[in-house]
């Protein structure tokens, strides 16, 4: 593992940050009918006190927009902020030195890809401190980086915890014992660790973490660079993230009537929802309901000349293979798909909505 102050970086947040004031790109009379649907929507799940739910890719915070999330989602026009292992990373190192992203192929060339102390460690012990506290996948990262630091037990506590519990919360005695590994392989001191983040101001989970709003992280096994750190323990990854999934399902079984945005996610976003919909749906009709009366918005830069708002197109046509939009269409409500870059789509959102309030 290497200092991350020696990684050469691509992105420093001070040069991508962007203002709710800055100028949006000129739009084309599709994407401004979309975007004025979209804020429609919004506005009229808000009303209703319907969640409106957004998954985001990792380059909408690699592009400078969280704090465009965090005004969103301080003024309750996000209920819900969804991303995957990377876009939690991304947002961390922003937040701890200022600067993220690698370049991979360099990296890779010299097998240093993802070995950085920092990231690795300070990552991994927050999801183990969090699973042990109960808390999910950015909701743990959140803290630590609101909070600047974080809270080692002693090995003694955590060995009566274990003893305590075994019989009664087993659960909860695993999530001590994967703690205590950490305690004692890496010989962490009890009581407070002080960890820095000297630019949390632009850090969307510590902006949900502060407003309440739940943010939650969908990492997959391997995907991630934290997986290269010896302090890497995927139990205590998988206990955060099995919270997050639950609570993510959660808020879309609250959907009808509120509002799903997906933006630049082709793979966790999907995914994700359509399990957490199909749960959703096997208990709401088993009580004679249904889920059906929600809108998806799906943002991303392919093109697609087909109008996914009249359905799954025939295989025959290249849409067909856009696979994201292909199972958002499977979902039921309203789906429309807006071909733009992020920084356009929530620059625009925001300036419509924080005007309208």
């Amino acid at each position: 593992m290497k200092p991350l102050s020696e990684r050469i970086h691509k992105y420093s947040i001070e040069a991508q940050v962007l203002g709710l004031n800055e100028r949006r790109t000129p739009l084309n009379d599709k994407v401004k009918e979309d975007l004025d649907q979209l804020v429609g929507s919004i506005q009229a799940a808000h009303a209703a006190s319907r969640p409106v739910i957004c998954a985001i890719g990792a380059h909408t915070i690699r592009n400078g927009l969280g704090p465009v999330l965090a005004r969103l989602m301080e003024r309750g026009w996000i209920n819900h902020l969804a991303t995957n292992g990377a876009g939690i990373i991304h947002d961390w190192e922003f937040s701890f030195l200022g600067s993220t992203c690698e370049d991979v192929e360099y990296y890779t060339s010299r097998g240093e890809f993802g070995n950085w102390e920092e990231t690795g460690r300070y990552l991994n012990l927050a999801l183990l401190v969090g699973a042990y506290e109960g808390l999910g996948y950015g909701e743990s990262i959140g803290r630590m980086i609101e909070e600047e630091g974080l809270t080692i037990p002693s090995g003694d506590a955590l060995i009566a915890e274990v003893e305590e519990t075994i019989q009664s919360d087993s659960e909860k005695a695993a999530a001590a014992a994967d703690l205590l590994w950490a305690v004692r392989k890496f010989e962490l001191e009890p009581g407070r660790i002080s960890i820095p983040h000297p630019w949390k101001q632009y850090s969307a989970q510590a902006a949900a973490y502060r407003s309440g709003t739940p943010f939650t992280g969908h990492p997959m096994i391997g995907h991630d660079i934290i997986y290269n750190h010896p302090m890497n323990h995927c139990a205590a990854l998988g206990r955060c993230a099995e919270r997050d999934f639950l609570a993510f399902a959660n808020n879309v079984s609250r959907i009808d009537g509120g509002v799903y945005l997906s933006v630049g996610s082709a793979v966790m976003s999907p995914m994700v929802f359509e399990k957490s919909l199909s749960m959703a749906r096997n208990l709401v009709r088993q009580r004679g309901e249904d889920i059906s009366n929600h809108s998806i918005f799906v943002a991303d830069l392919a093109e697609s000349s087909w109008d996914w708002s009249k359905g799954e197109p025939p295989s025959d046509n290249p849409a067909y293979f856009l696979r994201y939009n292909k199972t958002f269409s499977r979902m039921g409500g309203a789906m429309r798909y807006l071909q733009i870059d992020n920084r356009d789509l929530l620059l625009n959102l925001a300036q419509s909505l924080l005007d309208e309030s």
